[in-house]
């Protein structure tokens, strides 16, 4: 038995341990965990291919989340958005089987288990309308946040304007310090949304939000946080880390949102990237050892649920207030990408949580629609002129050529752009569509057009035309003909929903000459032109006739930046979605055998290999692209190919 004094020692020393007197300075450690841009990714569930699958799926990460929990005294979990749209899921809730009144959206049913602390508007919430976006939100028992995106009351003054969302919110917790004693601490939370949600969904947004610069944004909320008494600034952040110049309502602008004074951590999304990961390694305000942006702690775990975003914050209260003395970033994958085996089993209570709206969307999706006689897939999209994307162009002709019918538009010559949405990459060498000969099923259709856009068609002169294409024609990098044997033709960076074809002209693309327009949309080598002999009807283009383009809302608002497309010239503003316009055409059809046109290709570097990347499945389709040929298979889901133009 321990002497009576010294049992008294230690009682007094717990008792000490346990309660946080004034001015005794304490230190504590915080856990922030986050996901991202899930994309209603809920379950590891491929509904495309109709399948379980081991790549995605918030199911997976949940565990995640709950071993990181469990591994610490104090964690907080966000979500930053992206949450409710991207999948056939998301598109059941919304349009097929919309939430009943008072009905909990299957996604918050997760999340709410889970135990979420807040969560974020991403650009994405806003895809089917304010009102769905209200309902939805509804339904989370925790705060969402969105500090630059305001209602449009109309009297054009914006210092009257009201937060269409709470801009930031205070979270008030109590966590245990290293010595075990308790701590009050009151946690800020501000979220942020890209400006371009006004571009992408301006047929939604118009006339009722209005949104701001994101970093100008937190400069006037962060110093009101700490002055309503927040100990610390964690912002959620549903924007991509920015390279170069950066301007005024930029959609990128995590590195500037690290200068804010008062920042405390940045968790961040948007762009699908992995932060802290070697994508980031030259930058110089980054340290990827510590996961810090200019010393800042920070993270971005990818997209739909592959990966959960950890950051590990010291503080202590030293200086009489709790301040970030040390921190540490890192993602947890829900896979191996050199096995591409799982690294951790699905949490068993997610599933029953939405079994229902599972089992409602495959039995939505296995309905038929036609019959297609050939394989319809998207491994070479990107190369060659594509039967997918140009099933997708005829579906909106034959819309659109009804819509005009009596119209002053019905003799304008009619074009379609449309561009490959499946082209692995980033998203993973199994992102592509795959469809075998025999039934088309509504997945399919789900497969071939993702995204929830609407039917538009913009008026264009014939000048406008090749600048949207050569906007386009920036996916390649340029080829040096006195340069390597083998060059790289893809530019990766460059995302392959922005690689528009034009069927109803043809032309060809020199990638020996540099590309004239960058990603954001700057002219960059305005005496350079990659779009070489573009015709309409045979006959060189007459850069002042006039031509219907059909598109969809996104690249008619300005998505993408394309030159010549702000959503001023918008003629036929369709109500439909292009799937829809997909599924009509295909139910007038019946039976289908898509094949391209071949109305661009891209023009030989003489004495350059043309190398690119794909998945291994493309290489049962070689048969049908002879000017393509298998160099090697790379062993990790993907293959190199070679293009003989």
């Amino acid at each position: 038995m321990p002497h009576p004094r010294l049992r008294r020692t230690v009682l007094l020393g717990l008792l000490l341990a346990a309660c946080a007197l004034p001015g005794q300075a304490a230190t504590l450690k915080l856990r922030l965990l986050e996901t991202t841009d899930v994309h209603m990714n809920l379950l590891n569930y491929d509904y495309y291919q109709d399948k379980l699958t081991d790549e995605h799926g918030l199911a997976r990460t949940a565990t995640l989340i709950k071993a990181a929990r469990a591994e610490v005294r104090n964690s907080l979990y966000f979500d930053n958005g992206d949450l409710l749209q991207g999948s056939p899921l998301g598109d059941y809730v919304a349009r097929v089987r919309p939430l009943k009144p008072g009905e909990v959206h299957p996604a918050y049913k997760v999340l709410n288990a889970l135990g979420a602390d807040a969560a974020n508007v991403g650009n994405h919430e806003f895809n089917y309308g304010l009102p769905f976006l209200r309902q939805a939100v509804a339904g989370a028992k925790f705060p969402y946040v969105s500090a630059n995106v305001h209602v449009d009351d109309g009297d054009g003054n914006p210092d009257n304007d009201k937060h269409a969302f709470d801009p930031w919110v205070i979270l008030d917790r109590t966590f245990t310090d290293e010595a075990g004693a308790t701590h009050k601490l009151k946690v800020g939370v501000i979220g942020f949304v890209p400006p371009q949600i006004m571009l992408w969904d301006r047929s939604q947004l118009l006339g009722k939000l209005t949104v701001r610069d994101i970093q100008e944004t937190a400069r006037r909320h962060v110093p009101a946080m700490k002055a309503a008494g927040a100990d610390l600034v964690v912002v959620l952040a549903h924007s991509g880390f920015e390279r170069g110049e950066t301007l005024r309502f930029a959609e990128n602008s995590v590195a500037r949102l690290t200068e804010v004074p008062g920042v405390d951590a940045v968790l961040f999304g948007h762009s699908h990237g992995e932060f802290p990961g070697r994508f980031f390694a030259s930058h110089p305000k980054v340290d990827l050892a510590k996961g810090t942006i200019n010393g800042v702690a920070a993270v971005m775990p990818g997209f739909w649920g592959n990966h959960l975003g950890v950051v590990d914050l010291v503080v202590d209260n030293a200086s009489g207030r709790w301040k970030v003395v040390d921190s540490s970033a890192h993602l947890r994958p829900i896979q191996d990408r050199t096995t591409r085996k799982p690294l951790v089993e699905s949490d068993p209570t997610v599933a029953p949580l939405i079994g229902a709206e599972h089992q409602g969307t495959l039995a939505y999706m296995r309905a038929e629609v036609a019959q297609t006689a050939v394989p319809i897939q998207s491994y070479f999209a990107q190369v060659a002129d594509d039967p997918s994307v140009q099933l997708v162009s005829l579906a909106q002709l034959a819309y659109v050529r009804r819509a005009v019918q009596g119209t002053e538009y019905e003799k304008l010559p009619l074009l379609s752009a449309a561009a490959p949405f499946k082209s692995g990459g980033r998203q993973g060498w199994t992102y592509y569509t795959d469809i075998p000969p025999g039934p088309l099923v509504l997945r399919n259709v789900a497969d071939l057009y993702i995204y929830p856009n609407t039917v538009k068609a913009v008026l264009l002169t014939g000048a406008q035309v090749r600048e949207w294409l050569e906007m386009s024609a920036s996916a390649f990098h340029r080829i040096d003909p006195a340069g390597p044997r083998e060059q790289n033709l893809i530019n990766d960076a460059f995302p392959s929903y922005n690689f528009d074809m034009i069927d109803g002209v043809e032309y060809r693309i020199d990638v020996s000459q540099p590309a004239r327009y960058e990603r954001s949309g700057k002219l960059v080598a305005p005496n350079s032109r990659r779009i070489v002999d573009l015709r309409w009807q045979g006959q060189p283009i007459d850069e002042k006739a006039r031509f219907l383009v059909v598109t969809n809302n996104y690249r008619a608002s300005g998505g993408g930046f394309f030159p010549g497309l702000d959503g001023s010239n918008i003629v036929v503003d369709a109500p439909d979605e292009n799937r829809e316009a997909l599924v009509q055409y295909l139910q007038r059809e019946k039976r289908v055998n898509p094949s391209a046109d071949g109305n661009w290709r891209l023009m030989p570097v003489p004495g350059v290999s043309l190398r690119f990347n794909s998945g291994v499945g493309g290489i049962a389709h070689l048969p049908r692209y002879p000017q393509i040929r298998l160099v090697k298979d790379n062993g990790d889901g993907s293959a190199q190919f070679e293009i003989s133009p």
